[in-house]
């Protein structure tokens, strides 16, 4: 039997390392758990503002993105503010009004 300190800084150590996909506990699978939590540490990070140029931008709903600095917002991804078929696009978009010009 193990003096009652000991457990509880055993139990300390083993948190904080689920991440936010722990609120699943054994359920769904390793693999699944873990896309979930990458998937919403990308979320959450720092992105930056298409408009200003500031690193305030966050998920205001689903595909739904809002600068709170300069308050712009725009549609992007339901994860990320942008996607790579977005980016695709507007790469096309580029190269095709460049032609024009010339």
């Amino acid at each position: 039997m193990w003096p009652l300190g000991r457990q509880e800084s055993t139990m300390a150590e083993n948190q904080g390392r689920t991440g936010s996909a722990g609120r699943f506990g054994a359920r769904y699978g390793r693999v699944a758990r873990r896309r979930v939590a990458e998937i919403e540490s990308e979320m959450n990070e720092d992105h930056t503002c298409p408009e200003c140029g500031e690193d305030r931008v966050d998920r205001a709903g689903t595909g739904i993105w809002e600068c709170s600095y300069c308050g712009y917002k725009y549609t992007g991804g339901s994860y990320t503010p942008e996607t790579p078929g977005g980016k695709t696009v507007r790469r096309s978009i580029r190269a095709a009004l460049s032609e024009e010009e010339d």
